[in-house]
């Protein structure tokens, strides 16, 4: 179905001086409720259970493909997010997904592969695995973050599917439970949200799925308790609350294609000479900085990644 968004959400405006000024007045108010909440978060198998210890990680490897960006401040990345499934409000995810349960949590993995099966997530994630990846992570609305994830290269979870030769796509599914997640009882998008990779861009090192931010076990609003982040797209192909991997031989049907294929097409490939058809991609506000910087092409990972796309229109990577 197309996407019906209320007057008053204006992607565009989204990072000027009032709105930025809001965030600041929320995070005097609501940080400590956020981390209060986030202290509750226990995984088994994967993080500790001790209350005392609940959100930190350890054994993190840092990874030599991070960023050496200044980071963005973790107040702001735990309380401006995108996760339509609770509000289409930014600020307003950090409040209402504190009580999400995100354990125990079971991925079903299906389609064309040899070892499909609903999968824990302790299955995916071993703590000996962790890396963090300084990444830089560019929304469509034109603003961004540095953000320090912690996860592990999802090219080593998929090898561990055996997937077959048909196998030439990865179609993610988010979470669909709309007393959870209240967000989804509005027909903003088609529910339940689908994302989808090329085989090759899910085997790229930089692909990884995150577990994880700040050393800290993944805050429910940041997609909790399994995310995927591919840095070189704009955010909205980095799906949350994974709970079904599919390989396919076809092309997947991703919600914000279908929702609106004009404006949000399957690559989404970071491209500061394709502006969306309502404002321009060549410039980007860093949230927490004033002033606006240069969008870089393919969100700065060109060197890493523009092989992967030659011969191919940059124009209908968008």
């Amino acid at each position: 179905m197309l996407i019906k968004r209320p007057d008053d959400i204006k992607p565009s405006e989204i990072t000027d001086e009032q709105i930025y000024l809001q965030r600041r007045r929320f995070l005097k108010t609501s940080a400590h409720t956020t981390l209060t909440a986030l202290a509750g978060i226990q995984l088994a198998g994967v993080w500790p259970n001790e209350a005392t210890a609940a959100l930190q990680l350890s054994n993190i490897t840092d990874s030599p493909l991070s960023t050496d960006e200044k980071k963005t401040d973790f107040k702001d990345v735990i309380s401006y997010n995108n996760f339509y499934e609770f509000s289409t409000d930014k600020e307003a995810p950090a409040r209402l997904a504190k009580n999400f349960k995100t354990s125990p949590w079971t991925v079903s993995v299906e389609g064309e592969i040899n070892k499909p099966a609903q999968y824990q997530l302790e299955d995916f994630v071993k703590p000996h695995q962790l890396e963090e990846r300084v990444y830089r992570f560019r929304c469509v609305e034109a603003w961004s973050m540095v953000i320090p994830w912690v996860g592990i290269p999802l090219r080593d979870v998929i090898k561990r599917f055996e997937p077959t030769s048909k196998a030439k796509y990865v179609e993610f599914t988010t979470l669909y439970d709309p007393e959870q997640m209240p967000g989804q009882r509005r027909r903003v998008l088609d529910w339940p949200y689908v994302e989808g990779l090329r085989m090759d861009e899910a085997m790229h090192p930089l692909t990884i799925l995150a577990v994880g931010l700040y050393g800290q076990v993944l805050p429910n609003q940041n997609g909790a308790p399994l995310r995927l982040v591919v840095p070189w797209k704009y955010g909205f192909k980095s799906i949350k609350s994974i709970v079904k991997i599919r390989f396919t031989e076809t092309q997947p049907q991703t919600t914000w294609a279908l929702a609106g294929p004009g404006e949000y097409g399957f690559y989404a490939n970071v491209n500061p000479q394709v502006d969306h058809p309502r404002w321009s991609q060549s410039r980007e506000r860093r949230i927490g900085e004033f002033f606006k910087r240069d969008t870089l092409m393919l969100n700065g990972y060109a060197e890493q990644v523009a092989s992967l796309y030659q011969g191919l229109d940059p124009k209908t990577l968008y």
